[in-house]
């Protein structure tokens, strides 16, 4: 299979004081490597914007599971391509092979071939496999253990994360499902498209009154990818025994006055005490066979109807140095990944 003698790729330009924007990352033309022994030579269809992103190239980066970038360096993240050339002794994966792996934001990536998953053939949606919903699944099934019947909240439900969790929980057995964001229209769309009994929008109230309102005998289980004041607000309702998995910082990382490493939550113990709360962070590494449990799920779902992957693809590689700047301004609903 013949292949470009030139590759597009997303450098960073400097570390961004406050949001990044597009002035801080560069599309830079680069020769197409070759794939050593034991590497697969792919080209990128898809890559995903996601928010851990922005940690990734803030000055905060360390001690998060992917090392900080630096000025120079090429972003990544989950990808979805085509194999297009095998290295010396690859005899499990051929041309041709659709696979996702760690290196996007290029055209052409040389990934070691144990460093790949292939798509199962007939797979429904090749793209949902970018999704990084299985922190959803991972705190809904390993962390606060959903039993049927339970009232669950999930703060940013129309982002990458929160669309899928409100219809895993529902999946799971949840009795009602309630779900936060910013903009009007994401509320009607979560409720009429994902099934969300229920959608708060912020505003001059106070948000736990709000809460309130939408589920008054409180909540079982709470899945927050947000933080700051909707975990605070959150835990104000949350019902006795109830569990509570932190599986995002959206709030800290789409903050302009904050750097990206930090996401701040002013949270009552004697609260969480008094109503016998459990707090949890989801890590995915603490939870090994979750990813592969929860693609098997995702495919299942997706082929028979049961859950829908809401997502936006933003074609060309012009596109994707103002892709996190999209994502931090809330413009899209659900998943946003970059069309190469």
């Amino acid at each position: 299979m013949s292949t470009a003698s030139v590759s597009r790729e997303i450098h960073l330009v400097d570390h961004p004081r406050g949001l990044p924007a597009p002035e801080h990352f560069r599309v830079t033309e680069v020769p197409v490597p070759r794939p050593a022994a034991r590497q697969l030579l792919v080209r990128n269809r898809q890559f995903l914007v996601f928010a851990g992103l922005r940690t990734l190239v803030s000055r905060q980066g360390e001690g998060f599971p992917i090392p900080p970038l630096k000025p120079g360096e090429t972003l990544l993240g989950p990808a979805l391509g085509e194999v297009v050339e095998t290295g010396r002794g690859v005899t499990d994966v051929s041309v041709g092979t659709l696979v996702t792996h760690m290196l996007g934001w290029r055209e052409y990536a040389v990934v070691d071939a144990d460093a790949v998953h292939v798509v199962p053939a007939g797979h429904p949606d090749p793209v949902a496999l970018l999704s990084t919903a299985s922190a959803a699944y991972g705190a809904l099934t390993r962390l606060t253990r959903l039993r049927e019947g339970e009232t669950v909240l999930v703060t940013g439900a129309a982002g990458g994360v929160g669309s899928l969790a409100g219809q895993v929980a529902r999946l799971l057995g949840a009795g009602r499902v309630v779900g936060t964001t910013r903009s009007p229209g994401k509320a009607e769309r979560l409720r009429r498209e994902l099934g969300y009994d229920a959608v708060v929008v912020p505003g001059t109230e106070p948000l736990a009154d709000r809460l309130a309102e939408a589920a008054p005998d409180g909540y079982d289980v709470i899945v927050d990818t947000v933080g700051g004041e909707q975990l605070t607000a959150a835990l104000e309702v949350a019902r006795t025994g109830a569990r509570v998995g932190l599986v995002g910082a959206l709030s800290g990382q789409f903050d302009p006055a904050l750097a990206g490493g930090t996401a701040p939550a002013a949270i009552d113990t004697y609260l969480l005490v008094r109503q016998s709360v459990a707090l949890l962070g989801y890590q995915g590494g603490d939870h090994p066979g979750v990813e592969e449990e929860w693609h098997e799920k995702l495919a299942d779902w997706l082929r028979t109807g049961d859950i829908v992957f809401p997502y936006v693809a933003l074609p060309g590689m012009e596109r994707a140095p103002g892709a996190l700047q999209e994502l931090h301004r809330g413009r899209h609903f659900g998943t946003l990944v970059v069309q190469v």
